[in-house]
């Protein structure tokens, strides 16, 4: 038994011992390479530069008034629509103190004028009828009494409009009624019932009771890097996508782009502006956040493939492709487009070639 068991653990070490050997011979032999390949895709191009910004309305107004005062009535809401002319809201004039006493103290002098042309006029009326003055002497004394006639008018009319901000000979048309001035969307009211309001004039741009917009026709207004500016130009073509709205992107055309650059953060921003090509069953908000690429080239269906494959010697462009399993060669070819990820292939290569991915 003793002898069987010193056997046993002899063969059992000896079976170690070779088993341990060809372990590392194995590990220590270098296992082959196996190269992955891909082939070209024929696939679309797109170069572009991206702008970020804002979709605002081409045409937005500022409602102001004619008159300064307290806001009584307002007629509207944001959101609602109105035409050229619909009423926005109504002001109550207070009237300056020094202006309504002058105004008030020319009426009563225009009427005292009255009173003492009345009475010449009459006089001399009397004697013209007695023909003891020609009629020359007696159309002066008329003309006198048609002016002061008139100034009573005009001073009466002015007090008028200085408490009422119109006349009686006015009708309906009056300065406290505020009124829209295009077709359009409201698109803020920032005033309330009881504020006062300031009128616009030469010194003073007035208080704004409303602002209209006319929502079917938006523009893209964005910034554009200084390095990127002189690539575009007027009349390319611009993708949109709106953050608030997802899954849909919009067409526009750029259409202005500043001589000017501003300084915003260190860096030389040039403004642009594109008109937005607008989807009728989806209602764009002015003041949305935007980007736009802005397609600087493109090609359609092309053979393109990945950037990665490629190597480089000197200012040659050069790809590897299997022509047996596992065996590559170097294959010039002639590069175009590149978006950045894919490249365009001119010549050198086609559909079939299968080309070695690098590590």
């Amino acid at each position: 038994m003793k002898k069987f068991l010193k056997i046993f653990f002899l063969v059992a070490i000896i079976g170690v011992f070779f088993y341990t050997i060809y372990f590392l011979y194995d590990k220590s032999q270098a296992k082959p390479v196996v190269f992955e390949t891909t082939t070209p895709d024929v696939t679309n191009i797109v170069k572009k530069t991206v702008a970020t910004g804002s979709v605002v309305p081409r045409k937005e107004i500022e409602i102001k008034p004619k008159v300064s005062g307290i806001i009584e009535e307002l007629y509207t809401i944001e959101g609602n629509y109105v035409k050229k002319g619909d009423l926005i809201a109504k002001v109550r004039i207070i009237p300056n103190m020094v202006n309504l006493n002058n105004a008030e103290s020319r009426v009563n002098r225009s009427k005292i004028a009255l009173e003492d042309a009345q009475r010449n006029y009459d006089r001399q009326k009397e004697l013209y009828q007695q023909n003891v003055i020609s009629k020359t002497d007696f159309e002066a004394y008329e003309l006198q009494y048609n002016n002061a006639v008139e100034e009573v008018e005009s001073a009466q009319n002015n007090l008028q409009l200085i408490k009422e901000g119109q006349t009686s000979q006015s009708g309906e048309s009056t300065n406290t009624l505020i009124r829209s001035t295009i077709d359009g969307m409201v698109l803020d009211i920032p005033v309330e019932i009881g504020n006062s309001v300031i009128e616009s004039n030469t010194f003073n741009d007035g208080t704004t009771v409303a602002i209209i917009a006319d929502m079917g026709e938006m523009i893209f207004e964005g910034k554009v890097d200084e390095s990127e500016v002189g690539k575009i130009k007027e009349g390319m073509d611009l993708i949109l996508t709106i953050g608030a709205i997802n899954d849909v992107h919009f067409n526009a055309t750029l259409e202005h782009i500043s001589p000017k650059g501003v300084e915003e953060n260190g860096a030389i921003q040039f403004e642009i502006k594109a008109a937005v090509d607008l989807i009728d069953t989806v209602f764009v908000r002015a003041g949305y956040s935007a980007n736009a690429d802005i397609v600087l080239d493109k090609r359609d269906s092309v053979l393109a493939i990945s950037e990665a494959l490629l190597q480089f010697e000197n200012d040659t462009a050069f790809v590897e492709v299997e022509t047996e399993p596992q065996t590559f060669e170097k294959r010039i070819i002639e590069t175009g487009l590149s978006d950045g990820i894919n490249i365009e292939i001119l010549s050198g290569l086609t559909k079939d070639d299968k080309i070695k991915k690098l590590n």
